[in-house]
């Protein structure tokens, strides 16, 4: 039997798991590195004005707040794919490429223009994709497509849309927390999103709807699975099911903490510092039950298999 060479076996090829997936050839010496500089002196004529002014607007607010982790996090998931941005490519996409690329550039002009934050960093992905199909090909999409998706965490929500889930998911929390609250023995009474209990009366704010909670958790447990890689989309399913549930639920809990602060220790401790640890305690425990969830489910997976 002939042996075949090293380097045209891909079982038997070193370095990075994306070098067997990528449709291209390796590259010789440092020259692919001088495609990248224009590259990503573009990218920081155009994003660095607008992180800097949401550095000193929107994620100075409590709801953005997470806006510099996701873009922390999107630069170091494609500083882990490097590789695949090293190499020569063989079959590019320069049409759809080009495409993209001038659709991305048009909706930075037009937000950028119009301060529409929005149109202005969503553009991001447009046009990291186009220069990535110009470059890489589709082979470039592939191997970057996590970083692309999670963009979508880094543009702040529309206003409207944040206004049409707030208000339904504050009576829902307000709601639930009456209840329980009323079926312990305490005196408690509710006006739309007014608790009243004893003497105080306690407006459930916009922060305390979840819809931060929601959209931070999403993150981090998108972020999760795709960093553990499980192969079962059951699995992945379930996780992703729960995201929603265990974020409402957390802030449920969270209200009730500070009706309970206010109605024994007072209005003061309640509106205090224990209001604002309390949102990041409970997400942090809505984190926490979201891993909890995640090794209940390999250990009964476990048992099934081992069962069968």
């Amino acid at each position: 039997m002939q042996e075949i060479p090293p380097s045209l076996n891909p079982q038997l090829r070193t370095g990075h798991p994306l070098s067997s997936a990528l449709d291209a050839k390796p590259a010789r010496g440092g020259a692919v590195w001088l495609e990248w500089p224009p590259v990503i002196a573009g990218l920081l004529v155009l994003y660095v004005p607008t992180f800097y002014d949401l550095a000193t607007t929107l994620w100075q607010q409590d709801d953005y707040a997470h806006g510099p982790i996701i873009l922390a996090v999107i630069v170091w998931l494609i500083w882990q794919q490097r590789e695949a941005l090293l190499v020569v490519p063989v079959n590019t996409a320069p049409v759809p490429g080009f495409g993209l690329l001038v659709f991305g550039v048009l909706l930075y002009a037009v937000g950028r223009s119009q301060d529409i934050i929005m149109f202005e960093v969503g553009a991001l992905a447009p046009i990291l994709a186009g220069v990535l199909l110009v470059a890489r090909g589709w082979a470039g999409i592939r191997a970057l497509w996590f970083p692309l998706l999670f963009i979508v965490f880094l543009v702040p929500l529309p206003g409207f849309f944040v206004d049409a889930l707030t208000m339904p998911l504050k009576q829902n929390v307000s709601a639930v927390a009456e209840q329980l609250l009323y079926v312990a023995g305490y005196p408690i009474a509710r006006n739309g999103v007014v608790l009243t209990i004893g003497q105080y009366q306690l407006l459930v704010a916009d922060a305390c709807s979840g819809l931060n909670t929601m959209f931070s958790l999403s993150a981090l447990g998108l972020l999760y699975l795709h960093l553990m890689r499980y192969k079962s989309w059951f699995h992945n399913g379930l996780i992703l099911a729960s995201i929603l549930p265990i974020a409402f639920c957390a802030n449920i809990v969270r209200v009730m903490i500070l009706v309970l602060v206010t109605y024994h220790l007072g209005d003061a401790a309640g509106q205090g510092f224990l209001h604002n640890f309390s949102g990041m305690a409970l997400f942090v425990i809505a984190l926490l039950i979201l891993f909890g969830f995640d090794a209940l489910l390999r250990l009964f997976g476990g048992l099934f298999r081992r069962g069968r």
